[in-house]
């Protein structure tokens, strides 16, 4: 790093030192109740350790003392984070009489991010920090590049081995943090996916621009032989993200609108366009934190978008002939939009404590917006002549909806009107206790109700393809006649016009929504055209953990009195092997292949049977496959199945 991008940004408060640090509390036990730290302890958490270490560096480049960061999962599985700023102190803590390498490392959120003259704002998990990363790893190496030397220590499951020591010369600043998670907290897998993280790392340079991240992979190599390397990097920040989540989709405007501003002392980042889709797509951060159910900041975008462009609109006279009123969904259709901002105190809420709660940054967002948006109206007549007469045409849309969601609100279950002709509904009535499976076709469903435990399992068969809600305008999906039937069967009723999607999940009558179809490329596309629904419609059964996949055997594979299942060619291979010459092969190509008693032992069986849940790591990755798969762009879809072919499963 050259020394000009050394230098700290304006304004930026430089005092960092071993008195920077504040112990708040014991570490003792995180490795008792980890989830209260991480999440949990499965995969997301898994992946959770290395956001947590990368959040350091990244709080290091929010401050203007680092450029570039490079994440590396080894051979072992184990992961380096290596940044180029400071470097951690190391000197002694005072209150602590130890290295201030070590109460980090240590002291459960220990850090500098809570003492304001040392950072502006912070991202990270509210300062959990790295020293819960070192709690939860079997082993920790910390080596630091400060004041002309390099120290390091090291930690076995958040218990240093030995004292802060110097142990060579070097020029460079910076800090390296190699962990290795511990298999007694992470019982399900301590294997890192290279897609999850580098979904992570593209959001994050995207997010905080001009910093560089690089992703290498060290079990894996490239067509060269050498590792697989990804680096991130972005000039423009949002305003490149809002290209890239909207690759697949045909655009309305050809620019993207966007500022960068600080209002009452919150920065405040936006960027924004319009496709020709039927979706609202809104991603939404603080401090890098990924707000998946909103709050403030995304009350104050929408006020502002809402507000500016009504006013457009009326003031031009375009509203003039609508014979209705027009509402905050309609402004909303078709748009992409991120809203960022950096908040020194935020206070988080809602279920997962990913919802903002500070008050100040509504007017703060919405007053950013309006001015943005009253400037490029004014400056660009055609694009904002385009945007209304688009909004225009989801208000018609919206109101011949009406009539398609008040009938699906009739029919709900819980207003009377009746279950599905077609719904096996249970004799339970414990929501908690029961679920349903969409299975597809009558055929499979018949089979499906025989085999099923009647007091908590309920069938509701799909007739063919459910519509692919990814094309169609809102009230073509609330007339979908499978539609309507698993929104009546689910007993939830669609929300309020200026939330149109919302859902009232109280009145879901069955926790666990299982999708089963066949183990073939039709029923993958079934399985994929009701996940979208999902996605788009009803993202709060997925985001409350509701939502799974069946797993219904590919084989069976008999000999004599002997037989077992197996649920891919690796499996049928061992049990061949394991019975010898002349054993019996039966592949599956369809549930209705199955009597009722094989499907219950092999795919309904909760003994016996294996779901796989249905989770969303990243909104905006997922939004983006979702348009990729599903939408009209057929050349992004080609090349995606083109670089995934060899793990595609195609029947003959």
């Amino acid at each position: 790093m050259s020394e000009e991008q050394n230098k700290p940004l304006e304004g930026t408060p430089k005092s960092y030192s071993e008195d920077s640090i504040q112990a708040l509390e014991g570490m003792e036990h995180v490795r008792m109740r980890p989830s209260m730290y991480i999440g949990d302890v499965g995969v997301r958490g898994l992946h959770h350790l290395v956001y947590e270490v990368v959040d350091n560096s990244i709080d290091e480049a929010l401050g203007g003392y680092c450029d570039t960061i490079s994440v590396i999962i080894n051979e072992d599985n184990s992961v380096t984070v290596e940044d180029n700023g400071r470097g951690i102190p190391v000197g002694i803590h005072k209150k602590e009489g130890v290295s201030a390498l070590e109460v980090v490392m240590t002291k459960i959120g220990a850090g500098g991010k809570f003492d304001k003259d040392s950072y502006k704002v912070s991202g990270g998990l509210h300062g959990v920090g790295v020293s819960c990363v070192n709690a939860l790893s079997s082993h920790l190496k910390a080596t630091v590049y400060r004041e002309g030397k390099i120290w390091e220590q090291e930690y076995e499951r958040g218990k240093s081995l030995y004292p802060v020591r110097a142990v060579g010369e070097s020029d460079k600043t910076g800090t390296l943090v190699t962990f290795h998670p511990d298999e007694q907290i992470f019982q399900q897998t301590i294997e890192f996916s290279y897609d999850t993280l580098a979904g992570r790392m593209r959001e994050l340079a995207f997010l905080n621009k001009k910093i560089r991240i690089n992703l290498t992979d060290k079990r894996y190599l490239d067509k060269e032989g050498n590792p697989v390397f990804e680096s991130f990097y972005s000039e423009e920040g949002l305003k490149e993200f809002i290209k890239f989540l909207d690759g697949n989709r045909e655009m309305l405007i050809n620019n993207v609108i966007s500022l960068e501003t600080d209002k009452n002392d919150i920065p405040v980042e936006v960027a924004m366009t319009y496709n020709t889709s039927f979706t609202e797509n809104l991603h939404s951060y603080v401090n890098n934190i990924n707000t998946h159910e909103g709050g403030t900041h995304l009350a104050g975008f929408r006020r502002g978008l809402t507000s500016t462009l009504k006013k457009y609109a009326e003031t031009t006279g375009m509203l003039d002939k609508l014979k209705f009123e027009i509402s905050g969904d309609d402004f909303r259709e078709g748009l992409t939009a991120v809203i960022s901002v950096k908040v020194q105190e935020p206070q988080f809420e809602g279920q997962t404590k990913t919802k903002l709660g500070n008050r100040e940054v509504t007017s703060a967002v919405s007053q950013a917006v309006s001015e943005m948006l009253e400037i490029y109206l004014e400056e660009n007549p055609a694009d904002a002549k385009t945007i209304v007469q688009k909004v225009i045409l989801a208000a018609t849309a919206r109101h011949a909806a009406r009539k398609a969601r008040e009938l699906v609100q009739r029919k709900t279950v819980m207003s009377g009107g009746g279950l599905p002709g077609k719904l096996s509904d249970c004799s339970e009535q414990d929501p908690t206790k029961c679920e349903i499976f969409l299975v597809e076709g009558d055929s499979a469903g018949g089979t499906a109700k025989q085999g099923r435990d009647r007091n908590f399992q309920a069938i509701l068969p799909l007739r063919g393809k459910i519509l692919n809600v990814e094309k169609a305008m809102q009230h073509k999906v609330f007339d979908n006649e499978e539609i309507r039937n698993i929104y009546t069967a689910f007993g939830v009723t669609i929300g309020t016009e200026e939330d149109s999607k919302a859902l009232n999940l109280e009145k879901l009558r069955y926790h666990k929504v299982v999708i089963m179809c066949d183990a073939d490329v039709d029923g993958s596309h079934i399985a994929t055209l009701i996940l979208t629904f999902f996605f788009r419609y009803m993202r709060e059964l997925i985001e409350q953990g509701h939502v799974f996949i069946a797993t219904p055997p590919l084989y069976l594979v008999k000999k004599g009195s002997k037989k077992a299942y197996a649920w891919n060619d690796k499996e049928r291979d061992a049990l061949i092997a394991e019975y010898g010459q002349g054993a019996a092969i039966q592949r599956y190509k369809g549930l209705g292949e199955m009597n009722a008693e094989q499907l219950w032992d092999t795919t309904m069986d909760p003994s016996t049977r294996t779901l796989r849940q249905v989770t969303i790591d990243s909104l905006s990755e997922a939004d983006r496959v979702f348009s990729m798969l599903m939408g009209d762009e057929v050349p992004p879809r080609r090349e995606f199945i083109e670089k995934n072919a060899s793990y595609a499963n195609i029947d003959a």
